[in-house]
């Protein structure tokens, strides 16, 4: 799993720009905070603390929000999210064994991202591609039919 990161200057500055320039609009709070993750890549306690303290807010507000809605993160994702497909079809087709088969070979668990911070491995409810069971999503690109790992590395390399 990655570790924090430490952020620059620059990119707080950025996001002050921002709140001084909507923190004034009806209800900024989710625009503000969708793009503190552009800037950041995920919403850590320090910049849920930034955003309160400089739209006069408790934190309580803004960890509210962050928490509640699903969009958000706390934690750092990687560039490329791979989404499990968990519906019936694809549960019932080996979508567990798809999940072994990436925690093996990316070595790291649900939710968590890879020490290179290129993978974060997700599982989502249902993709639409029933037919194609089981499936993954990574980015746009849909991939079914899992079957074996070495299927599973083919993709893994693709983004490497």
């Amino acid at each position: 799993m990655t570790t924090a990161k430490a952020f620059t200057n620059e990119q707080y500055a950025k996001l002050g720009a921002v709140i001084d320039q909507k923190k004034d609009l009806r209800n900024p709070l989710i625009e503000i905070l969708r793009i503190a993750q552009e800037i950041f890549g995920y919403l850590p306690v320090e910049v849920q603390e930034f955003v309160a303290s400089r739209m006069n807010i408790p934190v309580s507000k803004v960890h509210g929000v962050v928490t509640f809605y699903n969009f958000f993160t706390m934690t750092p994702k990687g560039k490329h999210i791979i989404n499990v497909c968990t519906g019936t079809a694809c549960y019932v087709k080996g979508a567990l064994r798809v999940i072994q088969m990436l925690t093996e070979q990316l070595n790291v668990g649900m939710g968590e991202t890879t020490m290179d911070g290129l993978f974060t491995l997700s599982a989502v409810r249902c993709v639409g591609a029933c037919s194609l069971a089981p499936v993954i999503v990574i980015g746009e690109d849909t991939f079914g039919r899992i079957e074996k790992s070495d299927q599973v590395k083919e993709i893994i390399n693709r983004y490497s």
